[in-house]
């Protein structure tokens, strides 16, 4: 019976092991997922269970405190815990543990106890665990975590002994103080479970083999086991016990990193399509002559320095004998009505520069009148504040530089006209509303 009960817990153990193997190949990383560097116990389940199954034996592997029962005397010990988990290193378990413990000495004579076994019906202890792959920074992935626990607790036990002679004697059942000493390795093989392979040393009460005037102070007996543990609560989150703080805190640092890196790829690119834009702009309004008409609708290119020219670039006529007559100029109800009515039917393409031909027609009236009555004329560009001021201060300028440059394609003279940008700088009305930024959003006309 006893070696059938050895040859299932070493198949229990062999095959945790394979599983372990298999599990590892997958798994490579602690499950850290959803948590912060130095963040709130919160995040994490803290609560686990666990259950296994080895060998009771009075030896130990470390051959002391035998107290003569040297010959091994293999029993099935079970064992079932709770356990909450303080910090990702270190945890406090309550465990249950049973079985029968062993003993025999073949060098036993006369009065002297030649065998015992002690029935354990039951023993509780709480215990203080600590997980130590979990406290070394150099463990980044805590697949296998070594641990430790001692605790107290109470040992129930009935003992029968059976001397050299064959007389055979049972003491009362009796509850004494006891103390676990446990170490072992856990691998983590699933989110949440772990396998448990551990070797526990019990130090008990003199009474435990039978031998109350003992040669040690106290008996010991020894439980190597195999078993699961498992992590209770929300499945979503990682379990604490599996978690190495360093590992969390490389993890939020490479994401955060990944995060910053692409935020600045976008500002870069974005720059640069800024400054091809800038470029292409520079180029349309670019006066190689210095007349004061564009490039792109100078038709007399090459005008030499000082001369003047009319709206499309051309030189005036020059006037010999000029008598100059001043005048005083008068800007009329009409005039103003032309200007008021081209302001409000003045629209661009969203975002550009670009005059949409629904104002052509205002604006052919307001060149009109700048001919005919050789006025000045002021165009000031705003905008609201949405956007950066660099690129609203651009686009209000681009707006007031092309309504002049319509202006001067219909005659005006482009001496007389003056284009300037102001950017948000000069509101009419609030920018906390649609309506308000829709009114900032203007060129102003200024005849004089």
């Amino acid at each position: 019976m006893k070696i059938k009960n050895l040859q299932k817990v070493s198949m229990l153990i062999a095959a945790g092991m394979i599983t372990t193997a298999s599990f590892a190949q997958e798994r490579n990383k602690t499950s850290i997922e959803g948590t912060s560097p130095l963040g709130y116990t919160s995040e994490y389940r803290t609560w686990s269970v666990g259950v296994n199954a080895g060998l009771l034996n009075q030896s130990n592997i470390f051959g002391f405190n035998r107290d003569g029962f040297d010959k091994l005397n293999h029993n099935l010990g079970y064992s079932a815990y709770i356990k909450k988990q303080i910090s990702p290193s270190f945890g406090l378990k309550a465990q249950y543990m049973g079985g029968k413990v062993g003993g025999i000495n073949e060098d036993a004579a006369g009065s002297d106890i030649a065998e015992f076994e002690t029935k354990t019906p039951w023993s509780a202890a709480l215990s203080a665990e600590w997980t130590m792959a979990n406290t070394n920074w150099r463990f980044f992935n805590s697949f296998i975590k070594p641990y430790v626990a001692v605790g107290l607790g109470g040992l129930n036990f009935e003992t029968t002994t059976i001397l050299a002679d064959g007389s055979s004697n049972t003491a009362e059942a009796q509850t004494k103080l006891y103390v676990p000493v446990d170490a072992g390795f856990k691998f983590a093989i699933a989110k949440g479970i772990n396998l448990d392979l551990g070797y526990q040393l019990n130090w008990a009460n003199q009474d435990f083999d039978g031998r109350a005037g003992g040669q040690y102070k106290n008996d010991l007996f020894s439980y190597a086991h195999a078993g699961l543990e498992i992590a209770l609560g929300n499945g979503n989150k990682p379990y604490l016990g599996n978690s190495n703080p360093i590992a969390t805190l490389v993890d939020d640092y490479t994401k955060k990193y990944d995060e910053l890196k692409s935020e600045r790829d976008a500002l870069v690119a974005s720059n640069n399509e800024l400054k091809s834009q800038m470029n292409t702009l520079n180029d349309e309004l670019r006066d190689d002559d210095g007349d004061g008409v564009a490039n792109k609708f100078d038709k007399c290119p090459n005008t030499p320095a000082g001369v003047k020219v009319d709206g499309s670039g051309c030189p005036l006529p020059e006037i010999k004998h000029e008598t100059k007559v001043i005048e005083k100029i008068v800007v009329t109800e009409e005039d103003k009505k032309v200007v008021d009515e081209a302001i409000k039917n003045l629209e661009f393409e969203t975002g550009k520069s670009t005059i949409r031909t629904t104002s052509y027609s205002s604006l052919d009236r307001v060149a009109a009148i700048l001919i005919e009555k050789n006025f000045s004329l002021k165009l000031a560009g705003h905008t609201d504040n949405t956007g950066s001021m660099q690129t609203n201060l651009r686009l209000s300028k681009e707006r007031a530089e092309a309504v002049k440059a319509y202006l001067v394609s219909k005659g005006a003279n482009a001496s007389r006209i003056e284009a300037t940008g102001y950017g948000p700088n000069q509101p009419i009305a609030t920018n906390a509303t649609a309506e308000g930024r829709q009114q900032n959003r203007r060129v102003e006309f200024t005849l004089y």
